[in-house]
């Protein structure tokens, strides 16, 4: 039986590791090519190495407009076609508005904001010549709302669902669907590198209070970009696809959550 991306070609920006290593290995293993891109070259070729002759290893700055191009291009040349985007790429830094200097401010923005926007505006062309496409951006439940402590991120990714949605508006004429995926907490290299703030140190300490008590993986969230870039999702467009254990749906008095658990045991 054929795979839900057989035939398709994708380009997974922040493909090294995490997230986007697991969509790239996800999406082979579901009949498609991938191109990944990243700066982290060395972790970027054994990922690529890992998965196969299906898989490829490019340098991507995503602050760069020329490295996009040129990555298309080699993308097109290699493969013949270029059929879906994944927005992976991201850092995450916190502080307090009052101590975030403007250079921490941009560094995120560059990366988080301007790399999707970039990465966007490059392969439209080539998706057009593939007769469409699906872009998928990956957000964060920071683009949902407010997170104390890290305003740079919080910043990059509400742009990053209001972009999804002008793009899905301009694109869509042309069968190109633009989707953003919005995790929450997700065991991640670059979350593990991050001094832990107060939900990094309450994960850490198991101590979750939302329906799904517990942390995402990266291949959880590889499983709903699969759907939004196979024809699966055909009919979705300019929308937010949460992967979130619940976190986002709200929570409950200490007394009833008690009391639930003391039914589970």
């Amino acid at each position: 039986m054929a795979g839900d991306l057989e035939g398709k070609v994708a380009l997974i920006s922040g493909g090294a590791r995490g997230m986007g290593a697991a969509e790239a290995r996800l999406f082979v293993a579901e009949g498609g090519r991938v191109v990944i891109g990243d700066v982290l070259d060395d972790e970027g070729k054994e990922t690529a190495a890992a998965i196969g002759d299906s898989a490829h290893y490019v340098h991507l700055d995503v602050t760069q407009e020329s490295d996009w191009q040129s990555v298309v291009a080699e993308t097109e040349a290699r493969f013949g076609r270029l059929d879906v985007l994944v927005n992976n790429a991201g850092v995450l830094r916190f502080g307090l508005l009052e101590d975030t200097e403007l250079a921490d401010y941009e560094f995120v923005i560059r990366i988080n904001q301007i790399g999707v926007f970039l990465g966007m505006k490059s392969v439209v062309a080539a998706m057009r010549r593939a007769g469409g496409g699906s872009i998928v951006n990956i957000s964060s439940m920071a683009g949902l709302r407010g997170i104390g402590g890290a305003l740079a991120y919080t910043a990059s990714k509400f742009a990053v669902r209001g972009m999804t949605k002008v793009a899905a508006i301009e694109l869509g004429s042309s069968n190109i669907r633009v989707n953003s995926v919005h995790p929450g907490g997700v065991e991640t290299p670059m979350v593990a590198s991050m001094e832990a703030g107060d939900q990094e140190a309450e994960a850490s300490e198991g101590n979750f209070t939302f329906p799904l008590a517990r942390i995402g993986q990266p291949e959880e969230v590889a499983q709903l970009v699969l759907f939004l870039a196979s024809e699966k999702s055909s009919y979705s467009t300019g929308a937010e696809f949460l992967v979130d254990g619940g976190d986002m749906a709200g929570d409950m008095p200490e007394a009833f959550r008690s009391a639930i658990e003391a039914r589970n045991v």
